[in-house]
């Protein structure tokens, strides 16, 4: 069941990507990174000439993944976001993102540590499932150990529970 729910997302996203246009190969520079990336399409018809990570247009701006409580499953919000990121990814052999895993202050520090390394894997394997290497992600469990929100409160929680995409500086 779970290959078969597997495959179903991969087909999902995987036709989702097909209409982007947003990852051509002909904005690469001579070091291998890849320049601007033209937004045009989406909504003012304004072009985006940063870089691709930075555009607030692109779902490649969205770095962070909330998960539900005791859950390693992305949401379905999430699934166009990660597809992009591995297109990204697949696109430049050269850039690599650190795929850090955390969870709230609940439960023991094994748990937490088990679940945050959960779903840092999950999202790995979803970026690969669109083409990043393995050599590209590196996953990273830090449980409740570096929170965003110190609350002790549902909001707070919700916070923390989350996988973070770390890029290099570019």
């Amino acid at each position: 069941m779970k290959t078969y729910q597997k495959l179903i997302i991969s087909l999902f996203l995987s036709s989702t990507l097909a209409g982007c246009s947003m990852f051509g190969g002909d904005e690469s520079s001579a070091d291998g990174m890849s320049g601007g990336a033209s937004t045009s399409g989406m909504g003012d018809g304004s072009n985006y000439s940063g870089h691709p990570l930075d555009n607030p247009s692109s779902p490649l701006s969205t770095k962070v993944i909330y998960f539900a409580l005791d859950s390693s499953a992305v949401e379905p919000q999430y699934e166009a976001v990660l597809a992009a990121h591995g297109a990204y990814l697949a696109a430049n052999a050269g850039v690599s993102v650190i795929v850090e895993g955390h969870a709230d202050e609940r439960g023991t520090r094994e748990y937490n540590v088990a679940l945050s390394e959960n779903r840092a894997k999950t999202v790995q394997n979803l970026l690969s499932l669109q083409g990043a290497m393995g050599n590209q992600t590196e996953a990273v469990a830090l449980g409740e150990e570096k929170p965003v929100a110190m609350g002790h409160d549902e909001s707070s929680w919700h916070l923390n529970r989350r996988v973070e995409l770390i890029y290099p500086a570019h």
